[in-house]
């Protein structure tokens, strides 16, 4: 037995084994400090630059008296300045609340009266949103602790870019693994979203199943396409890649062209995207033209790769090994991963639990079913979030019976495989029976001239809900909406054929590449007032 130390050696030895968000890029620095950590359009930084300018935005927060608990709200677009903005509040142990970029000013009003911000770090073109939301929650921006802007100066805001230039020395703040480090609100199915609390315990050890079951490696070359606000681009790549050291090329946005010319030009040898983008990228002319030769390691997640899909990847990018990683931003996010040698073998499955996660599919009284039934998955592992920041009710309902519930139906098979079989809210209950919307996307993915398709249901005055699709054909095909009926027909029993059909030049989708079902079911609820 250890006797018990003096105080002074408590904090001591705490403070020598800390391993949280604010110490991965310090080490990283220490390994490799000459190594290229960050690309930004011409800006190339090293590990040891990022991490002194990391140092000095930290020890000019804290000037402006930011400490550890603050909630500093981050409003950006990806940039250089939005990493080094998460960097420096970790270093902190302040708490970074990134927010969607597309939310209205009343959406961002409610998020920063919820998480109680003391600051906010806005980009340049979103800070008229910025102003909005602090004027309808009533905050006065002088009496923000920082007010700051990243990009081009805007009157009434500190020029981001100031904060590094501080002399004063960066505090060694006292950090505790559990400590809250980032709230991340979800889009969720309320009228409101959760803020999701993220601790270094939570995030380290998702980055150490993402690491090792998405075979990540110090070696990498990374575009970040996606939004850095999304936990998806941000945890699950980001911040694995600062961890390992490797080199992280931050775009803007994600567009084909620009995410095609950067593998050729920068030699990327790692990309995640949704399936919206992947497709994207397959069908742009450029996909044949540039060198596609140094990408090994591709990703998707975020929503179902059709199948169909898959295997155009497969075949267009022979030496690409595919991982899917599923999950939620609770999970932080990543669950289950499809590793490269399964996607052909369990073509459309998630995968199996990470390295540190168990996850298990339940009925509705939380009861393991049997393999291949429906049921709602949950999980249980250091993944988890902390809980909703001032809900507590929701976080009780969220982890009854003490496994994290996910609001997503699956089965699972034999070999402990999982399928998700579609949100709880996107079942569409149709004449009686359950339609799994992905079910009949899958399908009419199948038909040759489909390049994408979203499935949903709408309240209709018989069915109760009728399956509604619309789809999205690849360029210079043809297909009226009755040849996608008959197609599904001749696959699908007759209740789970879509009512209506309707063909569109694009699907409404967020930052992230999610299809926006919500908005297509506000879109499409006419189609059901004439019958």
């Amino acid at each position: 037995m250890i006797p018990s130390p003096r105080r002074e050696t408590v904090d001591a030895v705490r403070r020598a084994r800390r391993h949280g968000l604010a110490d991965l890029l310090a080490r990283s620095a220490v390994r490799t400090p000459d190594k290229t950590a960050i690309v930004y359009g011409d800006l190339r930084q090293s590990y040891a630059d990022l991490d002194a300018l990391v140092s000095r935005t930290a020890a000019a927060l804290a000037a402006r008296g930011v400490a550890k608990g603050d909630r500093v709200v981050l409003l950006a677009r990806n940039s250089h300045g939005f990493a080094v903005a998460y960097f420096a509040l970790a270093r902190l142990g302040a708490v970074s609340v990134p927010v969607n970029f597309m939310l209205t000013a009343p959406e961002v009003a409610y998020v920063l009266t919820h998480a109680g911000a003391t600051g906010v770090i806005a980009g340049a073109d979103l800070t008229a949103t910025a102003d909005a939301a602090l004027a309808e929650a009533g905050l006065d921006p002088a009496a923000l602790k920082v007010h700051a802007v990243i990009g081009d100066p805007v009157a009434g805001w500190e020029p981001f870019t100031h904060l590094g230039t501080s002399d004063a020395p960066c505090p060694d703040v006292d950090l505790d693994d559990d400590d809250p480090v980032q709230i991340m609100y979800t889009s969720g199915t309320e009228s409101r979203p959760k803020g999701a609390v993220m601790t270094s315990r939570n995030l380290l050890a998702q980055y150490t199943t993402a690491i090792v079951d998405g075979g990540m490696a110090a070696a990498d070359i990374e575009i970040h396409a996606l939004p850095l606000y999304h936990c998806a681009q941000l945890h699950c790549f980001l911040t694995p890649d600062i961890y390992l050291g490797a080199t992280s090329i931050i775009l803007g946005a994600p567009d084909a062209a620009t995410i095609l010319a950067t593998v050729e030009t920068e030699g990327v040898t790692k990309l995640f995207c949704p399936p919206t983008v992947w497709i994207a990228l397959l069908r742009h002319p450029d996909f044949d033209t540039r060198d596609l030769s140094t990408l090994r390691k591709g990703y998707y997640g975020a929503a179902a790769m059709p199948v169909e899909v898959l295997a155009e990847l497969r075949r267009r990018l022979p030496d690409l090994a595919l991982h899917n990683f599923y999950g939620q931003t609770e999970m932080s996010p990543v669950a289950t991963i499809l590793g490269p040698e399964d996607q052909e073998r369990k073509a459309g499955s998630a995968g199996r639990a990470g390295l540190n996660v168990e996850t298990r599919v339940v009925d509705d009284d939380d009861r393991p079913v049997p393999p291949g039934t429906v049921g709602e998955i949950v999980h249980r592992g250091p993944h988890t979030m902390l809980g909703y920041w001032n809900d507590p009710d929701r976080t009780a309902e969220a982890f009854r019976n003490q496994w994290f519930h996910s609001g997503d139906l699956g089965t699972l098979d034999t070999d402990g495989y999982l399928t998700v079989v579609d949100r709880k809210k996107d079942m569409v209950k149709t004449g009686g029976e359950n339609v799994a919307g992905r079910e009949v996307e899958e399908v009419i993915h199948t038909h040759p001239a489909v390049a994408e398709a979203a499935v949903f249901g709408i309240t209709h005055p018989y069915w109760i809900e009728a399956v509604t699709a619309v789809v999205v054909l690849k360029a210079g095909e043809k297909a009226e909406p009755d040849e996608i009926t008959a197609h599904c027909r001749a696959h699908l029993a007759g209740f789970k054929v879509p009512k209506y059909v309707v063909v569109t030049d694009a699907l409404p989708k967020n930052p992230s590449g999610k299809i926006l079902k919500r908005e297509l079911r506000g879109t499409y609820a006419h189609l059901a007032a004439d019958d």
